[in-house]
């Protein structure tokens, strides 16, 4: 939605307000024991800052630190954040929502200290401060955002294989709401909206769609409240209405319990194609709707089947996707939301379809990532190795585990929790405390061979590290939580349907204090693992995924052609591959068989023995379908120029003061060949509103060393929206420059988010004789051929529908229930059949002014009666069946016209009927004609219609 937008067709206005917060902030280093909260306290020489934040910006190598895995050190201060805050006149509740900071955060508004969340830095909170703030007036805000170390505070005491790094670095919202309202979902196991799908039947696409709500009654006195639930298809459309009506005493709070279902053709979630439904929950006082909230439903059905593994609708599907962490370099975990999304696009890119959260819950906008792209999430509490004695570590570990179930019990993305601790196995408590928030989606053991168990245990599924030999007695699935990334780890996976799937270790390289990894000492750069670095740029290894587990045709060369290289590997999903050396070729092979392969689909193809002749080596992949796809690699040369990408692939770049691009600066030489080689630095630039960050502090963020001949930034956008030219240039070499349109920021949530919502007025009707099978939720016109054909629309006062012929001679013969077999048989099963020459004629009367659209279901039945029907004396009599009739027809209107072909038969169980859907416009005080016609003069069948209000210009 545009700035400044109002609100979209159909959305209520309500007295819900969600403004971001992120600008505005000023901020203080240290000092945990200062009085900055006091309301006079003068913040003049503070820093400016916008959120995301963390208290400072660190190098690659952790600022030369050597910490323990505890984290003594590193970032173990506390920060102070103070602004103002207006907030209106009136009688709304009012809180600040916070969706993480590290780790326990304490508040204060205008002097008065209001809480403290100390449950942990991963999972969200929120403060009422309705009774603290002055309306109509500024106030001001404090908080102190304490990252030190706590023994009762997940996942310190530690150790762990990470950095927990530190202040307010997620989103935080001021939240404004009438004081009849919906909750947040994490205030109790039944607060807010919970959404289940009880059944999800992916063969005849349907699903039944449960949904709780809790409106809380914060008022004086008694409301009699109306909630109204809609689910709303993809292009805004109501597909289903639900209601429900209760007294709600003052103080009180009532879970609205509300289940519907949805039969027609429903349009399922999958990985392939992550369709999205919304759920609209409006609460009405009075007659007016007064609050709201929305989530996304993704009807979806999974399992795990003892033989099969794991089956998404019904299908049985290979895991296999990556462990990721949110740090990125420089900022930590102060990740603003576009760059979540750009890490699940990428996963996208290579084909993975699960992501597990290693090892806490993560930015709700890496759920909101993962629901829209179609990848599947397996996400757990924070932890690690230990597991804490302390009764209060347990207390705020296990409310960390039901706040992130309350805060994502609503992605369909997520299909797994962890009922463990990492590499520990199964642990009771966790798992219990999941099902009881949860009792819908699988648990995971989190096991390792050297530390917990080898089988599921308690929790639904044997999810083990296998980073070497393990023990499996084939009793149950087994799925790698963890393990090594490539073609050798993957294939055992892929030709074990007991093997479910393969999260690798790691998908981005991170910041960790483990003393023993490769780069533990690395005095410029100790990040530790990943398919990709910790800039996102992929590893060339990593690009064998795209010739396995995509669909497009592709061919990759992971290695230079450089002196000594005597064997070749290529990437590619092609029957065969041809290599050229210097347009000749010397080599032709198919995927590799070596054992190691067994199970892929798409080997590496290995090429050795090979002499090196500097010049351009080409793979030419030669696909079953005769198509071809050339990749090539040059012997490098001379570095001479830069070649700057700036990552906009999918995404905005906005001007909020923390939004984040990344840019690649690639060093080319003379024929464009990347000089891996490269051992010289990029200098970034910016002009406009942006920055480069960390080009004012002492990281070694810029100028910046490459890696596989790219030097990567990170450019920061500012506040004013505009042209940004960002820069790249190094000595001796040619520069480059990207320019990048930054967009304005939306503070105002619910206008930024808001949708079309078009609630049009449906009446299905199912016409027949009076001995028709009615149905729940279809009216019924029972017709009789001795009298007009006239029928009063309801839910739609003073309005009617005439069907006649349009010749004099014209008939209209009215059929009953002729058991028709398939879905919707009651409708097509029976009907009229008119017969004229010139057609038929549906008149509307009585309609308001305005667009409909009219849909009818167009079939000529035969019956399927036996000597046990008993209907068959009446079918002996009846002939309309034997009137021959028209197998195509035309509606026309005043609008447009369709066609439809005519179904027929008795068994319509794997086929549609004839159907068509036409618009009409009705002028005030006027009817509106809708003309059905043929061309062969035989009869004309209609047995049934939908009539929707509708709007032309947007449908």
């Amino acid at each position: 939605m545009a700035l400044g937008q109002t609100l979209p067709e159909g959305f209520p206005s309500t007295d819900r307000k969600k403004d971001n917060l992120n600008q505005g902030w000023k901020f203080h280093l240290g000092d945990p024991d200062a009085s900055f909260y006091e309301q006079d306290f003068d913040d003049a020489s503070w820093t400016a800052v916008s959120l995301p934040h963390t208290l400072e910006l660190t190098s690659l190598a952790l600022d030369g630190l050597q910490d323990e895995k505890t984290q003594l050190k590193f970032h173990r201060n506390v920060g102070w954040y103070r602004r103002s805050l207006s907030v209106p006149s009136g009688n709304q509740k009012v809180f600040l929502e916070f969706e993480g900071a590290h780790q326990v955060t304490d508040l204060w508004v205008n002097g008065k200290k209001v809480g403290r969340n100390q449950i942990g830095g991963y999972t969200p909170f929120d403060f009422d401060i309705t009774d603290y703030v002055n309306k109509g007036e500024d106030n001001q805000i404090t908080l102190l955002v304490d990252n030190r170390r706590s023994e009762v505070v997940p996942p310190d005491p530690g150790p762990f294989d990470y950095v927990k790094f530190s202040g307010l670095y997620r989103d935080v919202y001021l939240v404004q709401t009438h004081p009849v309202h919906i909750g947040f979902n994490w205030e109790s196991i039944s607060s807010g909206v919970t959404i289940t799908t009880p059944t999800v039947d992916p063969i005849n696409k349907n699903a039944t769609i449960n949904i709780k709500t809790s409106v809380k009654n914060e008022q004086e006195n008694t409301a009699d409240v109306e909630l109204l639930t809609r689910i709303i298809d993809d292009k805004g459309l109501v597909v289903l209405r639900l209601t429900q009506t209760q007294r709600i005493e003052a103080k009180q709070e009532f879970q609205f319990n509300q289940i519907g279902s949805l039969e027609d053709q429903v349009h399922l979630w999958s990985v392939e194609d992550p369709y999205l439904y919304r759920v609209h929950s409006t609460v009405i006082v009075d007659g007016k709707a007064v609050d709201f909230t929305e989530n996304n439903l993704g009807l979806r059905k999974f399992e795990l089947d003892p033989v099969r593994g794991f089956l998404l609708n019904g299908k049985p599907i290979k895991l296999l996707g990556f462990n990721r962490h949110q740090q990125y370099p420089y900022i930590g975990d102060a990740v603003p939301n576009s760059l979540h999304y750009k890490d699940m696009l990428q996963f996208k890119e290579f084909g993975f379809n699960i992501m597990r959260t290693a090892h806490y819950p993560q930015d709700d906008a890496i759920l909101e990532a993962c629901d829209r792209l179609g990848i599947l999430v397996y996400e757990e509490a924070p932890s690690w190795i230990d597991m804490s004695t302390d009764p209060q570590w347990w207390q705020n570990f296990e409310q960390a585990a039901r706040t992130m179930v309350r805060n994502h019990r609503n992605h369909p993305s997520v299909v797994i929790w962890g009922g463990g601790i990492n590499h520990r196995g199964y642990v009771p408590r966790v798992h219990n405390t999941v099902k009881q928030e949860d009792p819908t989606r699988l648990t995971a053991s989190q096991g390792a061979r050297w530390t917990g168990w080898q089988t599921s245990g308690l929790t639904d599924i044997n999810a083990n590290m296998l980073y070497g030999p393990f023990i499996w007695d084939r009793s149950e699935p087994m799925f790698a939580m963890e393990g090594r990334e490539g073609p050798e780890a993957v294939a055992p996976f892929m030709a074990d349907s007991l093997m479910t799937g393969l999260i690798a270790w790691t998908a981005h390289a991170y910041y960790t204090f483990h003393p023993t990894h490769d780069k533990a000492s690395d005095p410029i750069d100790r990040t530790r693992s990943g398919a990709m670095t910790i800039f996102r740029y992929p590893r060339p290894e990593t690009q064998w995924y795209k010739a396995e587990l995509g669909k497009e045709p592709f061919v990759y060369i992971p290695q230079d052609w450089v002196p000594g290289r005597d064997s070749i590997t290529v990437f590619s999903n092609a029957a065969e591959v041809r290599l050229l050396l210097n347009g000749k070729e010397i080599g032709r092979e198919k995927p590799s068989r070596d054992s190691v392969y067994y199970g892929l689909k798409h080997a590496p193809f290995l090429f050795d023995q090979l002499k090196y002749e500097a010049g351009v080596l080409e793979a030419k992949a030669i696909f079953s379908s005769g198509e071809t796809l050339t990749f090539t690699r040059r012997t490098p040369e001379k570095p001479e120029r830069i070649v700057l990408e700036l990552d906009t692939a999918g995404r905005d770049f906005t001007a909020d003061g923390s939004d984040i691009l990344m840019a690649y600066a690639k060093v080319l030489d003379k024929n464009g060949t990347v000089v891996r080689g490269y051992e010289g630095k990029v200098t970034f630039s910016t002009q406009g509103e942006a920055t480069v960050i960390g080009d004012e502090k002492d990281i070694n963020a810029n100028p910046m060393f490459t890696e596989y001949g790219v030097a990567p930034a990170l450019i920061r956008a500012g506040l004013q929206p505009g042209t940004v030219t960002v820069t790249a240039s190094a000595k001796g070499l040619k520069s480059s420059s990207v320019q990048v349109q930054t967009v304005p920021f939306q503070s105002d949530r619910v206008k930024a988010e808001a949708q079309p919502i078009y609630d049009f007025l449906n009446t299905r009707v199912d016409l027949g004789a009076k001995d028709q099978l009615v149905q729940f939720g279809w009216e019924h016109w029972e017709g009789d051929e001795d009298q007009e054909a006239l029928y009063e629309l309801p839910g739609r006062p003073g309005a009617s529908l005439k069907v006649n012929t349009l010749g004099e001679d014209g008939i209209i013969r009215w059929l009953g229930e002729m058991n028709v077999i398939g879905k919707y048989g009651f409708v097509y099963g029976d009907g009229l059949l008119a017969i004229d020459d010139q057609g038929l004629e549906l008149t509307f009367t009585g309609l308001p002014a305005g667009t409909y659209k009219l849909s009818t279901w167009n079939h000529a039945p035969q019956s399927n009666s036996d000597e046990m029907d008993p209907n068959k004396e009446k079918l002996k009599s009846i002939r309309i069946l034997d009137i021959p009739y028209e197998a195509k027809l035309e509606l026309s209107s005043n609008l447009s016209t369709a066609e439809v072909v005519v179904s027929h038969g008795k068994n319509m169980q794997f086929d549609s009927p004839g159907t068509a859907s036409i618009l009409f416009s009705v002028e005030e005080g006027k009817s509106a004609v809708i003309r059905i016609s043929g061309s062969q003069g035989k009869g004309i069948w209609l047995n049934g219609f939908e009539l929707s209000d509708w709007f032309e210009a947007e449908h």
